[in-house]
């Protein structure tokens, strides 16, 4: 039977992928405040600067039972977010993670199908990093598929 993370070690009960830019100060803060508040153990990259070694959030996501992603309209855009996806993707498929995704002011079938701002990012994508893309949307697909949450505009982001 596979475990519920991708060690034997879990660290944090949650892990928080989300475009900063898009969410940090707004969403990301409250949501992150209110799991606190329930005496969730949550990772957030709060800490993390340019340049600090993406490693480390590999070793966490491993150490997380679930991750949930916040799908923004910038998220595509960072090759961090990304990767961190695959990442999140290879330890449900490998060791039952649980994944939630968060579609946050994005349609879904936008994040799913790779249109609009989701098109565009992997575009500029395939110019730079184009033996990744493969792995990148794939990961994206899978994830999208899974059952989550859309919040858009027209919804009060209380919680």
């Amino acid at each position: 039977m596979a475990s519920s993370t991708c060690t034997s070690q879990v660290k944090y009960d949650v892990f928080l992928s989300f475009r900063g830019k898009d969410t940090r100060n707004n969403f990301i803060s409250h949501f992150h405040a209110a799991l606190c508040r329930k005496g969730i153990n949550v990772f957030i990259d709060d800490k993390l600067k340019r340049g600090d070694q993406i490693l480390s959030l590999m070793e966490v996501i491993q150490g997380s039972k679930i991750s949930i992603i916040i799908f923004s309209e910038l998220y595509a855009s960072s090759r961090w977010c990304l990767q961190e996806l695959a990442k999140i993707i290879e330890c449900k498929n490998e060791y039952g993670q649980i994944v939630i995704p968060v579609f946050y002011h994005v349609d879904p079938s936008d994040v799913r199908h790779q249109t609009g701002n989701f098109g565009e990012a992997f575009t500029n994508h395939e110019e730079h990093f184009n033996d990744k893309v493969h792995i990148w949307r794939t990961a994206l697909k899978e994830a999208a598929d899974l059952s989550g949450w859309h919040l858009d505009r027209t919804k009060s982001e209380s919680i």
